[in-house]
């Protein structure tokens, strides 16, 4: 008899075959059962039911620079730097973490990054360790980050960040029930583990001598120095090198940023953390 994984795994086989053109040299044969072994059977499934990770962009000559954690009281001075160097960048936004994300302000915050072309991504409602939470409660930090989200501007991001990076298959489940991708990142500027402002720019010179094809940076617009003296230093330096500062979705290879957009709400007694 064969077992659930292998009969689940086929069907999701067959139906992939079935979706791609066939090569005119090729003689057709249809998939059977027997074609592939039960532990084989089991990983197809399980990849088909994780969320993908991201960790490197893979468009070459790109930067996506990324900030984690907000909105915050520098949200909109990051957007004024971004634009003087004619950048993009990929806000990772908390619902309730330094701030709750309903108020007037940050409301403001939002809608400032998001109409300067910048994408907007999930950090989940608070900043819990995924792998600490139940399935449940997981689902629910991220879908009271999706509803706000939807609420201000209308969008639900196609992307997630774990906070602290941290995230297990069970979370990568989770996740990918609920449509989005999970992006961690290849270069940190250290600001979230107590760098000094001269040591964040030692880091991002060291990363542009270093010249990687592409860079998916880590930082958090909750620090001062982060937003006005370690983010001009490391546009200047990287702009140098020939980069170009893009989204996460455009550096991915232009993926779609958001899995839903529609008319934003209007604040009411809902807009609460």
């Amino acid at each position: 008899m064969f077992g659930t994984s292998r009969i689940l795994a086929f069907s999701f086989l067959a139906a992939l075959a079935s979706a791609l053109p066939s090569p005119a040299n090729l003689a057709e044969r249809t998939p059977e059962l027997s074609d592939i072994s039960e532990s084989e059977a089991l990983s197809l499934v399980e990849r088909a039911t994780l969320a993908p990770v991201y960790s490197k962009c893979t468009t070459a000559n790109t930067v996506a620079i990324t900030f984690d954690d907000g909105p915050y009281t520098w949200t909109t001075n990051i957007v004024n730097t971004l634009k003087q160097y004619n950048a993009k960048a990929t806000f990772f936004v908390n619902g309730d973490n330094y701030q709750c994300i309903y108020t007037p302000d940050n409301e403001k915050r939002l809608k400032t990054a998001y109409n300067a072309g910048h994408q907007i991504a999930s950090h989940t409602w608070h900043h819990y360790n995924w792998t600490t939470l139940t399935n449940a409660q997981l689902k629910t930090e991220m879908t009271k980050t999706d509803t706000a989200l939807t609420k201000i501007l209308g969008i639900k991001p196609a992307f997630v960040r774990p906070p602290y990076g941290a995230y297990n298959d069970a979370s990568r489940q989770v996740a990918a029930a609920n449509g989005q991708a999970i992006v961690i990142w290849d270069f940190d500027s250290g600001d979230s583990v107590g760098y000094t402002v001269q040591q964040s720019e030692a880091a991002y010179k060291n990363i542009a001598n270093k010249k990687p094809k592409t860079i998916l940076t880590l930082n958090h617009e909750t620090h001062e120095t982060t937003a006005l003296t370690v983010l001009p230093y490391a546009l200047k330096t990287l702009k140098a090198k020939g980069y170009k500062f893009v989204t996460v979705a455009e550096c991915l290879g232009g993926k779609n940023p958001y899995l839903k957009k529609t008319t934003p709400g209007k604040r009411d007694s809902t807009w609460t953390c």
